[in-house]
């Protein structure tokens, strides 16, 4: 029992360590990394857009749709799971057999698609309103690049909380595995972190590095 709680925290460990490092390369170093370059390129975006929205309007509403649609369908998906989570952990709980660690993989479990739902509804309200902001030409505003990079603000904070809610989802694959030993947790942990390395990281970038 002891060791499957080391192993166990050894897991989240290591998926904590590893997000805690990408955190520091996306805010010291952006260019090196996949979210920060999209941040940089989406900022860019958004002022193309402004520009001319009589001419780019609807190309502007449609992409953000897109990302409407992914954000609903990722929160669909996380709700659902959770209603079937709280079903199988009632029903297991209710076993006078059941181990206290085990109710406590069932209940991260379905934090984390707690979690990925309310990431993924702001989601959804952050792209709402840019869809709105996106359309007001920069010319109306006093300070053209204040408008835009506000704009900008709101349209990588609703990226953000999708990446996060991604996340969330990520971090229950190692407790769903550990159904199959403690061992298992912390080796899928380390595969997953192996795998992100190579999704979030991109050196090809360019040397000059721009904050996110």
């Amino acid at each position: 029992m002891v060791l499957d709680y080391i192993l166990l925290s050894l897991g989240l460990l290591i998926m904590g360590s590893y997000h805690l490092w990408l955190l520091l390369c996306i805010l010291h170093h952006p260019t090196k990394t996949i979210i920060g370059i999209n941040a940089i390129n989406r900022r860019l975006w958004v002022q193309i857009m402004m520009e001319e929205p009589i001419k780019n309007g609807v190309l502007a509403v449609q992409t953000l749709r897109n990302n409407i649609m992914a954000s609903t369908l990722m929160a669909s998906t996380s709700i659902m799971l959770c209603s079937l989570i709280a079903v199988v952990m009632t029903n297991y709980t209710n076993n006078n057999d059941c181990k206290g660690l085990a109710k406590a993989n069932y209940f991260a479990i379905l934090l984390c698609f707690l979690v990925s739902f309310l990431l993924n509804i702001q989601s959804v309200r952050y792209y709402s309103h840019a869809s709105i902001l996106i359309n007001v030409p920069a010319k109306c505003h006093g300070q053209r690049g204040r408008a835009s990079e506000y704009v900008a603000s709101i349209v990588n904070r609703g990226s953000f909380c999708w990446s996060l809610g991604l996340r969330a989802c990520y971090f229950s694959f190692p407790l769903f595995l550990w159904v199959l030993g403690a061992i298992a947790t912390v080796a899928s942990s380390l595969v997953m972190v192996v795998v992100l390395y190579f999704l979030d990281i991109y050196l090809d970038w360019g040397e000059q590095e721009e904050m996110v």
